[in-house]
């Protein structure tokens, strides 16, 4: 009779036990295979240092967001969320070049969990995250970028940026699955591009024509810049919209909505891909 209960308690266990187990293997691999091509990686941080210069030092003098704001207290928490916003473009193409060098048939083929593949890499990508956000702020603080609120909102301003970027790579890992091939996802930056700037990254929404600040504002990248700014005590206009004003509380229920829908998109299609 003991044996007949215990079964059941512990096969949830041991499937749990072997999903993270499978996971971490495809973590480790995947940082592995960042290792070994330094020129992505170098392209990789590149990129924010390239971006912080430019829209500070080139375009920061010509713009104003109204106010006493000075524009680079405003830009350069916008420039931390669109960074996380658009890398779930680089997820989509690494996924898209994994599946088309045969890896995903090697992992189908072997006896591991369905989710480890999709898991795996969403976890390697916030890795690669932080990584990023690292770089960035140090360039900002170089450039004269300080946040002025306290350690516990500093801190929970880079968790809703990494959260952001969590939520957003399911989106990566589900397009990447379902381009043909690398080329295709590299297409992409169609999509990601008008993605982080409509939003109020490097404008407020207000300033903006009236259908196009009401895009931007409902905006996942909006809630979460805005939230970023409030919780660093950079002064930012906002609006008198009821979305700019619960920034907060939008920029977690953005990416939970978003990870609910696509995390299970993604783990399907990854499950199809053998019936295709």
């Amino acid at each position: 009779m003991s044996a007949t209960i215990a079964g059941p308690i512990q096969a949830p266990e041991r499937r749990l036990y072997w999903a993270i187990t499978d996971c971490l293997t495809v973590v480790r691999n995947e940082l592995v295979h960042i290792a070994r091509q330094p020129s992505a990686l170098a392209w990789q941080l590149g990129f924010p240092i390239v971006s912080v210069l430019l829209f500070v030092y080139v375009f920061g003098s010509a713009m104003d967001v109204g106010g006493a704001v000075d524009y680079q207290d405003y830009a350069l928490p916008g420039m931390f969320a669109m960074t996380m916003a658009q890398g779930f473009m680089n997820t989509a193409s690494i996924v898209a070049f994994t599946r088309q060098l045969g890896v995903m048939d090697r992992y189908r083929s072997m006896p591991m969990a369905p989710s480890a593949v999709v898991t795996g890499r969403g976890v390697a990508d916030v890795l690669g995250a932080s990584l990023d956000l690292a770089v960035l702020a140090a360039i900002a603080l170089v450039v004269g970028w300080r946040p002025d609120g306290t350690l516990p909102e500093t801190l929970a301003a880079f968790g809703l940026l990494l959260l952001l970027r969590f939520a957003l790579t399911w989106v990566g890992v589900y397009l990447g699955l379902l381009v043909p091939n690398a080329e295709a996802a590299g297409s992409l930056f169609a999509v990601a591009f008008p993605f982080g700037i409509v939003s109020s990254v490097f404008t407020p929404p207000s300033m903006m024509p009236q259908w196009l600040g009401t895009v931007a504002m409902w905006n996942p990248v909006s809630s979460t810049a805005n939230a970023i700014r409030d919780l660093f005590g950079n002064p930012a206009p906002h609006g008198g919209g009821w979305i700019e004003q619960h920034a907060l509380s939008m920029a977690m229920l953005w990416p939970l909505l978003i990870t609910a829908i696509f995390l299970p998109l993604a783990v399907r299609r990854f499950q199809a891909l053998g019936r295709t």
